[in-house]
């Protein structure tokens, strides 16, 4: 990138409250209809307006980058069960970014190296998908299981399915004994 073409840094009123551990990325001007903010990407997740929190990079189960705005799908965590949680998709939230720079490319990037291992299943009800996802900053994978929209959530019979779904999985991705 030429020196001309560098965006400036990102201003000190718009830096989110960043750990000692995380840098910047990517950032971007942005509005949502209710007001402008910053959407700032750093090494250990999203910082997106109107939020005092990061949302991490595993926390992101959809972003969809249209060339001029970017949708995020948080997930929204349901119940905690043994090794893994159940999510479902959180409020999706659009921004319109009218110099986005590398913050698409990064947002991209960075969710999709979260993801170590992702299927499909058909469980009672509807359908869920397994996935391991690395964490930033922490060893090994964090497990979830996504329900898919439609798929009823009150269900024991679903959480016995998941439970054995989260396991075949989990030794699926295991490393062999040498």
């Amino acid at each position: 990138m030429g020196l001309f073409n560098r965006k400036p840094k990102l201003p000190p009123a718009d830096r989110p409250p960043l750990t000692a551990d995380e840098r910047v990325l990517a950032w971007a001007a942005a509005g949502n209809g209710e007001g402008d903010g910053v959407v700032v990407a750093t090494n250990l997740g999203l910082w997106l307006p109107g939020r005092g929190h990061r949302l991490g990079w595993h926390s992101v189960l959809k972003a969809v980058w249209s060339g001029r705005e970017l949708t995020v799908t948080p997930a929204e965590p349901l119940v905690d069960r043994d090794g893994y949680t159940v999510v479902l998709d959180g409020t999706a939230e659009t921004y319109l970014l009218l110099d986005p720079g590398e913050l698409p490319h990064q947002v991209r990037a960075r969710v999709t190296r979260s993801v170590a291992y992702t299927e499909q299943q058909p469980v009672p009800g509807g359908a869920a998908r397994v996935a391991a996802r690395r964490v930033a900053g922490v060893d090994g994978l964090t497990w979830t299981v996504r329900l898919e929209p439609g798929t009823p959530a009150d269900d024991e019979g679903l959480f016995a399915e998941t439970d054995r779904l989260v396991a075949v999985a989990r030794a699926a991705t295991a490393p062999a004994d040498g």
